[in-house]
């Protein structure tokens, strides 16, 4: 059992197409200790939520009934909310512009999971993300 300090919960915005692969995502969240606050299954509603939606971190898959998600992408990137993409095309999937960005290769399992939240939310001094908690940071 690791004697490491939880990171405090984050609260996580879900967009995924497939039902199951959303529930199982879901759990992972929940069971690394965070909570669910935000969950679309097709581009519109996902486009909306990026725009209004409250939270600390997003999970994005890259193809969501045959449409990108780069719309979603963008409008995260304007209000300066992290996210990570979950694909199961690999790097080819995303687009120059999000090379950048953290990516999770379906399927994936939850320690990867974990490691790309902190990767994400790691304070990096000219990152393009504010540090949100001093307990998300990796020494």
């Amino acid at each position: 059992m690791s004697s490491a300090a939880k990171p405090h919960p984050l609260s996580v915005f879900l967009v995924e197409d497939e039902t199951l692969i959303q529930m199982m995502v879901a759990d992972m969240i929940e069971e690394l200790g965070h909570t669910i606050i935000a969950q679309a299954s097709d581009l519109n509603q996902a486009l909306s939520l990026a725009q209004t939606a409250d939270f600390d971190v997003a999970i994005l898959d890259i193809n969501l009934n045959g449409q990108r998600i780069d719309p979603v992408a963008e409008a995260l990137l304007r209000r300066n909310l992290p996210f990570i993409f979950a694909s199961g095309y690999g790097e080819g999937g995303r687009i120059d512009r999000f090379r950048d960005r953290p990516a999770l290769q379906k399927p994936f399992i939850l320690s990867q999971l974990a490691e790309a939240i902190d990767a994400v939310l790691r304070p990096s001094g000219d990152g393009p993300y504010p540090d949100r908690s001093a307990t998300t940071r990796i020494t």
